[in-house]
């Protein structure tokens, strides 16, 4: 699962962060907690990852995060608006200087017309603001939608500390 390139996504990524003293924290829905996984994995990922939390439910995202429950009933949980929420609630109640936050649907049942399996929805929180991206995996897998959903992630990280 956590193969060589993700080691070393991981590792630059923590690196990037500690040479910055930044703190980072991941809100995770449908990846349950790979993100920080991964990070854990790395010697030393405790100076830089001060916390994560899965919000897979939406009464988790509501009393974890604070994303209101209107705007989880108005969009849906797998929505730009809701993850924006999440990675800059997450990064005001934390230390974090750098937020990821994730939402998909993973599969294989749950999708619809406007979000079919595999969609998913991400953004990143720092004090310069917010960015989100929409990813469409497919019906891939649900495995293989969480490790997408992972490596897209890493990636927009990466990009964010470049």
């Amino acid at each position: 699962m956590f193969t060589e390139a993700r080691m070393a996504k991981a590792e630059e990524i923590l690196k990037k962060c500690g040479d910055r003293h930044w703190r980072l924290s991941a809100a995770e829905s449908c990846t349950g907690g790979l993100f920080a996984a991964l990070m854990t994995e790395v010697p030393g990922s405790s100076v830089v990852l001060g916390r994560s939390f899965v919000t897979y439910s939406n009464r988790a995202k509501r009393e974890v995060l604070n994303v209101p429950a209107a705007l989880l009933e108005q969009h849906g949980a797998v929505s730009e608006p809701v993850v924006e929420a999440m990675a800059q609630n997450l990064f005001d109640m934390t230390t974090a200087h750098l937020t990821i936050a994730v939402s998909g649907v993973a599969g294989p049942g749950g999708g619809s017309t406007e979000k079919p399996v595999g969609t998913v929805h991400m953004a990143t929180a720092t004090a310069d603001g917010i960015v989100h991206i929409r990813q469409s995996f497919g019906d891939i897998g649900r495995r293989e939608v969480r490790l997408a959903t992972l490596d897209a992630g890493l990636d927009m990280l990466l990009h964010r500390l470049n």
